[in-house]
């Protein structure tokens, strides 16, 4: 599998995720949130990094209502902004008010992506639970659910390859 970020191309020592291995994680994942006992009610998306996952997970649990939170931190491979940012459009919080709601991202690395969308969310009422295929050991944030814990660099099959252009 050749990566799209240059820091990836070599997958030796990294952690890479096949499409085949995605499906097999995204129904672990969900299994182990249903044998939780937690029944969410809407998956709400860190987009894009958790957009393929919470698509899966949405099926796989039989959930309906999904949705996505924009958040823009890292702005290339290691860099980020001095703050995770939500950016618009902006998910309707009033609607998940005592709702159960499962937060998915890909991955919890520095964990702060996930802190400021809990923040927002459990400040409007929700009951939220959180899930993530990975889960870096330097984390600030502690998730409900992970798939796997690593601390090496991931290479994911959705952006293993550079985008699509015209021409």
């Amino acid at each position: 599998m050749t990566a799209y970020h240059a820091e990836a191309s070599d997958t030796d020592g990294k952690e890479v995720l096949s499409w085949q291995g995605f499906g097999d994680a995204g129904r672990e994942l969900a299994a182990a949130v249903a044998a939780s006992g937690f029944r969410p009610q809407v998956i709400v998306a860190v987009a894009r990094g958790g957009l393929v996952l919470a698509g899966a997970l949405a099926y796989a649990l039989g959930v309906k209502l999904a949705d996505a939170m924009n958040v823009e931190f890292y702005t290339d491979v290691a860099t980020t902004l001095p703050d995770p940012v939500l950016l618009a459009p902006l998910l309707d919080i009033d609607s998940i008010a005592g709702r159960h709601v499962l937060v998915v991202d890909d991955v919890a690395d520095s964990g702060r992506t996930l802190q400021l969308v809990m923040d927002i969310l459990l400040a409007h009422g929700a009951e939220v639970r959180t899930a993530v295929l990975y889960l870096k050991p330097t984390s600030v944030y502690q998730v409900d659910f992970a798939w796997k814990t690593t601390d090496a660099w991931i290479v994911f099959p959705w952006s293993a390859l550079p985008p699509v252009t015209v021409g």
